[in-house]
């Protein structure tokens, strides 16, 4: 069982759906007050965790706006004082197009950077001197198994997901004097979102399923229990690390 988290607060961005509001609910569970940070709008996420007794706010943010990234991490510390754990969930990957790396549009190719490796960076400086003002903090950073299978057809996607791999590294052992751990979780395919499992290829997930030892679709709950973890003490001595969640899935 996951320690406690009460008095800590946590920015989860992406947070208005899938896996991210796994994230919020989960967090929000174990007492901790929960930022719910989207371009889409966090209320209904909001709404939710306090229905059920807990802490949170809602922030509409562009991760990748350098202003925008500044003003949430004021009104987070205005609202609650303190930034314990930062998720850097959020990700430009349900809208991309599909194809072959030479018919990726150039826009496109730079939004997928600008929301997925701009967007973690500057929400890492943002609340990088809250954290080592009290030196202790956890940024938790996002990949993807398509880099482990070099998943064709989202070349743009898993250049940024890999790119997390060495930006966790690289943060960790920079911000780790001040007692801020840096971790990376990947999951695997997670069929939460219909309209975006409609465009794939027929049986993805039966295909992708097959090949794991837990012979069933993975969930956004799934992520939860990891992001706990290190999201709390009992993870106090980890970073620079990645952690798998895919159902002991093997890469071909």
């Amino acid at each position: 069982m996951s320690a406690r988290l009460d008095e800590k607060v946590a920015i989860v961005t992406g947070g208005a759906g899938g896996i991210g509001r796994a994230y919020c609910l989960g967090l929000a569970g174990l007492g901790c007050a929960v930022v719910v940070a989207d371009v889409v709008d966090p209320q209904p996420v909001v709404d939710e965790v306090q229905t059920a007794g807990g802490r949170a706010i809602a922030v509409r943010l562009d991760v990748s706006n350098p202003a925008a990234t500044q003003g949430m991490v004021g009104q987070v510390v205005d609202s609650f004082g303190r930034i314990d754990v930062l998720i850097n969930n959020a990700a430009y990957y349900l809208a991309l197009t599909q194809g072959p790396f030479e018919d990726i549009p150039q826009l496109e190719w730079d939004r997928a950077f600008a929301v997925n490796v701009r967007g973690p960076w500057l929400c890492s400086r943002a609340v990088y001197p809250v954290m080592r003002s009290v030196r202790s903090g956890k940024i938790i950073n996002v990949s993807s198994t398509t880099v482990w299978d070099g998943t064709t057809g989202f070349v743009h996607y898993v250049a940024t997901k890999a790119a997390m791999l060495g930006f966790s590294r690289a943060l960790a052992r920079e911000v780790g004097p001040f007692g801020i751990a840096v971790n990376t979780v990947t999951p695997d395919y997670t069929p939460h979102n219909a309209e975006f499992a409609e465009r794939q290829a027929a049986d993805l997930d039966g295909l992708i399923t097959a090949r794991r030892c837990f012979k069933r679709s993975q969930r956004p709950d799934d992520m939860v229990g990891v992001v706990l973890f290190l999201s709390g003490p009992d993870s106090d001595h980890i970073t620079g690390q990645n952690f798998l969640v895919n159902g002991g899935g093997v890469f071909q």
